[in-house]
């Protein structure tokens, strides 16, 4: 094997991308039944993607969103949702938490996103969205990891 030659993780191990497979699967079916819109789902995997860069995963849940109903303008300014007035509360907390999962800021920060999160969620909702972070997390990480390319797609 080459030096240059990328090593999909999903191609080298089916069984385990099967299973993370699996489980982002039962992460999103959970996460509905706490009662969280399949558009704010969407909108986790995209900021999720976002914070850690993954080109791969953008593609792909930016084109989910879309399709799903979700606004250009909402995807548009997802960077700076705390600026706007575009996001509820159910959102911004959403927001909050999968970032500071994903960004696992200082013992305060964390503390403070958890309080918000847990005034705006309930029990069920704040388990839902910690487990659709972490799973997205390991997504971005199994992309970013194996270098999987973004296509052109055909207009």
């Amino acid at each position: 094997m080459s030096s240059t030659e990328h090593i999909f993780l999903d191609k080298y191990h089916p069984a385990s991308w099967r299973a993370l497979n699996g489980l982002g699967l039962k992460v999103r079916e959970a996460a509905i039944e706490a009662g969280l819109d399949p558009k704010l789902i969407e909108l986790l995997n995209v900021r999720t993607s976002q914070l850690n860069g993954c080109a791969y995963c953008l593609d792909m849940h930016v084109a989910d969103a879309l399709e799903g109903g979700e606004s250009s303008q909402r995807l548009a300014v997802l960077p700076a949702w705390r600026d706007t007035e575009l996001f509820d509360g159910i959102e911004r907390a959403a927001l909050a938490l999968a970032e500071s999962i994903t960004n696992l800021p200082d013992a305060r920060t964390r503390e403070s996103e958890d309080a918000y999160a847990r005034d705006h969620l309930t029990a069920e909702q704040y388990s839902a969205v910690s487990w659709l972070a972490i799973t997205m997390n390991a997504f971005n990480r199994v992309s970013i990891t194996s270098q999987h390319p973004v296509r052109r797609k055909s207009d």
